[in-house]
């Protein structure tokens, strides 16, 4: 197996995250599988991109290398800003009042008390949590723990969020109020916003660009630039276009690769 990278070009002062010909393999020699083949993407900054793709096509390997949480086999990974990652499960400390967890982050960076209660609440205020700050996160409804957790990465004073599947487990009217919330914040803040998801017609929804990855090893297959103007509805004939059309080459893609030969 030989994975080789092409040579990196000058990094724009616009660019938020960069990748250049970024391979992932997991194992060794013979056994090695190939998660991310060759992929070079650069994400401006403030610019909200969406990954799609087939279950095993390397979106959530390209969040953790952007993250930090590994390393590239090939390639390389530029990221200008801070970054916070937030997963499906909001991962919220059960022993710690809601405030409490958005306001860890800042304790852990040495703020004082009062600065950390204050900003702690008009976080959860930004989140639509405001009044919420001395519960517990199992007395929170799912849609309530995620912007909880939406809160605590904000408290890091990111410019980065990477997002995966975050709104995946929710029901569709919960998702489609935080679909809402998340782009109030992304407006207001100008964070940088990587989000994964299997739902086309979320990341028609929420993004200014969906690039859309093969299936295993992940390669960039295609982007398409997202020009419906905002505020969008997820259920507008515009969205549901723009959805189908990515539905489309993502099928093609999969049965392209359904088809082609596999060695035993």
């Amino acid at each position: 197996m030989t994975l080789t990278a092409p040579p990196l070009s000058t990094l724009s002062t616009t660019t938020a995250i960069s990748l250049r010909g970024v391979s992932k393999a997991f194992g060794h020699g013979g056994n090695a599988v190939v998660a991310l083949d060759s992929i070079s993407l650069d994400v401006a900054r403030g610019e909200f991109v969406c990954l799609v793709g087939a279950s095993g096509c390397g979106k959530s390997t390209s969040l953790n290398l952007i993250a930090g949480l590994d390393r590239p086999t090939v390639g390389e990974v530029t990221v200008q800003g801070r970054t916070a990652l937030m997963f499906q499960e909001a991962a919220l400390f059960p022993w710690l009042t809601v405030r409490d967890n958005v306001a860890l982050p800042m304790r852990l960076a040495g703020k004082g008390k009062a600065e950390r209660s204050r900003r702690a609440e008009e976080l959860l205020e930004s989140v639509h949590l405001g009044g919420q700050g001395g519960r517990r996160p199992h007395e929170l409804s799912g849609g309530m723990r995620q912007r909880a957790a939406l809160a605590r990465a904000l408290a890091q004073d990111v410019e980065i969020l990477l997002m995966d599947e975050p709104f995946g487990a929710l029901d569709a009217m919960t998702r489609d109020l935080l679909h809402d919330e998340l782009e109030q914040v992304w407006s207001s803040t100008g964070v940088t916003i990587v989000f994964v998801t299997h739902n086309v017609r979320e990341a028609a929804r929420l993004s200014d660009r969906i690039v859309l990855l093969t299936s295993l090893p992940g390669k960039v297959a295609d982007e398409f630039p997202v020009t419906i103007e905002r505020p969008r509805r997820i259920d507008s004939p515009e969205v549901m276009g723009l959805a189908a059309a990515v539905t489309d080459r993502l099928r093609a893609e999969v049965r392209r690769h359904s088809d082609e030969p596999h060695g035993d």
